[in-house]
């Protein structure tokens, strides 16, 4: 296939002041490592490889569009943040992130718990044999089919978010003859967000008890009036796509000081406090990610800190990340359906997956890289948009990115860092069909999440 140069497309970033972009790579063959799993590189022939295997052949074998999963860094992400925070503390891997049967194994072999926030990722996790102890249970409005499964299922924790469910899983453990684990969700009115943060004003949200006007207080009181429940801490989260500890500190200051009110009222000192997750990864080489050690060692110096100054035991933490694991250790391969470049304007860089596979860039208005990696190239860099097949003006996959000028129909590109929330929030919008998620370690691959097909979708119509 000619792969010549599409001359129309503008070369230079200022053009569109809105982009991510304002100059493009020094070369554009380079993976930045900041960016792609722990094992892609390039080989002698110029493709990216993943665990030792060349895109051409993953391709050929699993098709397009598929996320490629590096095993080999995902287990070393996990072994790190357990390593980081070692026996006197929880790690508990976010499940919403991305969750199958595989990683659920990964995850029990690595010694990582595990967070749920609904019946079928508790199920997925069941199934797989993580133990129930290990898991704790999320969301803001569990049914009480949920509710009874997670209790007698014997999960470690249920997060509570409101007056009524705490009351809700007190009968439902009693009726059980059951004393249930729980801990009290937050909002202690700070948000944070990559490299901002905000501390007051942000209890207007769905999830979690507020401090303000002593509703998490009274919450308190009640969760330890209840024979059903044990309650065993506090629960707060933030935010997301954090770099910045300055959120967890006053966030952590605030946790605190309901301990010592809770202390000072019941004479009853929490042992536990749960952090969240929400820590930030590399998505664009701008990105600069904290690493596990020194992410714990922050924490625990916050937390460490002002519970001396409370005169509180420092209690046991827990973090949550989900994100920070599983969201570099993967890729989504495409392959290039048409380029088409708009004279004065853009170029516009389709392939044949889009926002069913990646809803991230429409929903949030996320940033992502993209490279070339069936092949390398010479040509002088352009400034692209890379959009999808769906019928929708906002199906964009990379806003504004830097590809080679010769990209081509039947190139492969990849994007990395699409790990997390892209394969959990697929869908089947034009009825396409959801990408397999295939695992690479040490020259081999497997699919651990198959390719929908026609069939799924049409057994699912009733007609």
């Amino acid at each position: 296939m000619s792969r010549s140069a599409h001359p129309a497309g503008p070369r230079h970033a200022d053009v569109f002041p809105e982009g991510h972009y304002t100059a493009p790579p020094a070369d554009l063959n380079v993976l930045d490592p900041k960016v792609w799993a722990r094992t892609v590189s390039r080989d002698d022939q110029g493709q990216a490889t993943v665990g030792g295997l060349g895109v051409t052949q993953l391709a050929e074998e699993f098709g397009t569009p598929a996320y490629f999963l590096d095993e080999t860094d995902f287990r070393a992400r996990c072994r790190a943040w357990a390593e980081a925070f070692g026996a006197d503390a929880d790690v508990f891997y976010a499940g919403k992130a991305f969750l199958s049967r595989a990683v659920v194994r990964w995850l029990t072999e690595e010694g990582l718990n595990l967070d749920v926030c609904s019946a079928g990722e508790l199920s997925t996790a069941l199934s797989a044999g993580m133990p129930a102890e290990r898991i704790a249970y999320h969301g803001n409005n569990k049914s009480e089919e949920e509710i009874r499964r997670a209790v007698e299922a014997g999960v470690g924790r249920i997060v509570l978010d409101s007056f009524q469910e705490i009351v809700r899983v007190a009968h439902i453990a009693q009726s059980l003859g059951k004393r249930q684990r729980v801990q009290i969700r937050v909002t202690v009115g700070v948000e944070a967000h990559t490299h901002e943060f905000i501390a007051t004003a942000h209890e207007d949200q769905k999830f979690g008890i507020a401090l303000a006007g002593g509703q998490a207080a009274e919450a308190v009181r009640r969760a330890l009036s209840l024979d059903g429940l044990e309650l065993i801490g506090i629960h707060s989260h933030i935010g997301s796509q954090i770099f910045d500890m300055a959120g967890f500190e006053v966030s952590a200051r605030r946790v605190v000081q309901l301990l010592a009110e809770v202390r000072d009222e019941h004479g009853v000192e929490l042992p536990e406090i749960d952090l969240g997750g929400g820590l930030g990864i590399a998505y664009t080489s701008e990105d600069d990610p904290r690493e596990p050690h020194d992410i714990a060692k922050a924490l625990n110096e916050i937390v460490t800190r002002e519970c001396e100054s409370a005169g509180l035991r420092t209690p046991r933490i827990s973090v949550e990340p989900g994100r920070a694991i599983v969201g570099p250790t993967a890729f989504t391969l495409y392959e290039v359906g048409t380029v088409k470049p708009l004279e004065g304007l853009r170029t516009y860089v389709s392939v044949d997956g889009g926002m069913s596979d990646n809803i991230r860039t429409a929903l949030y208005d996320a940033e992502y890289s993209v490279s070339l990696v069936s092949r390398t190239s010479d040509a002088a860099p352009m400034l692209v948009r890379v959009v999808g097949k769906h019928c929708e003006s906002g199906d964009i996959v990379v806003r504004d990115a830097f590809l080679p000028a010769d990209i081509a129909p039947g190139d492969l590109v990849a994007v990395p860092a699409t790990g997390a929330y892209c394969r959990s929030m697929a869908s089947n919008y034009n009825h396409a069909l959801r990408p397999p998620v295939v695992a690479v370690r040490d020259g081999e691959a497997r699919v651990i999440v198959r390719r929908e097909t026609e069939e799924d979708l049409l057994r699912l119509d009733v007609g």
